[in-house]
């Protein structure tokens, strides 16, 4: 009679800790999903401002049609684009993008005291840095989600439950990835490009038997 206690007493813990392990997992993985879909909702507000922002400045520098192309490519990009990793891809050129248009802007000092092209800039800031709040907590959710499937006995229960690792969310500029070209080797020349010459190789000047006397050497 007490052994059957003991088992049942035993399966009913193990029950309840599976139990706990199971809700953990889900609401982990609810927080995730609840911050990629504000990150999702704040990156469709800024490609809904990124038309309104080529046309203000396309109004004053008609002749910089292959930015503007960039920008409206990059936009496309980014709104196709699916899955925390291939949307951060995207929204990283659509800001390298945007980086060029704002240089195009900085050329007009017209187009920058207009109060649209104002009221634009600072709404596109905004939602940028909301963006990167956002980012945050959402790398900082997958980050927990991440380390608790491969723990045990959460790694069981996640395994039954077809749980796998989330991606994180970066948004990277494609310049950021381009490695600096070092030359190792190589020193610097004197002004006119060439190294001064050095004396051709050849045999030491004969120098006189020691002992000889000053005035031999010299007559020599």
């Amino acid at each position: 009679m007490v052994i059957v206690i003991i088992i049942v007493v035993l399966l009913l813990l193990i029950g309840l800790i599976y139990v706990l392990v199971r809700n953990g997992l889900v609401s982990l993985n609810q927080r995730v999903g609840e911050s990629w879909s504000g990150i999702d909702v704040q990156l469709k507000r800024r490609h809904d401002l990124v038309p309104n922002l080529v046309e203000t400045v396309k109004g004053y520098a008609t002749h910089e049609q292959e930015t503007f192309e960039k920008v409206t490519q990059a936009r496309a990009a980014a709104m196709q684009a699916s899955g925390p990793a291939e949307a951060g891809q995207a929204e990283g050129a659509l800001t390298a993008a945007l980086g060029g248009l704002r240089v195009v802007a900085e050329q007009y000092p017209q187009l920058r005291a207009t109060e649209n092209f104002q009221q634009l800039q600072r709404q596109l800031s905004e939602l940028e840095d909301e963006i990167q709040a956002s980012r945050r907590i959402y790398n900082s959710n997958v980050q927990h989600f991440n380390t608790r499937i491969q723990q045990f006995p959460s790694s069981i229960v996640a395994n039954q439950m077809n749980f796998t690792e989330k991606q994180y969310f970066a948004i990277e500029e494609p310049s950021e990835r381009e490695v600096p070209q070092v030359s190792f080797g190589t020193s610097e020349q004197p002004p006119g490009g060439s190294a001064p010459a050095q004396p051709p190789a050849g045999n030491p000047p004969e120098q006189p038997p020691a002992g000889t006397p000053p005035e031999q050497q010299s007559a020599g």
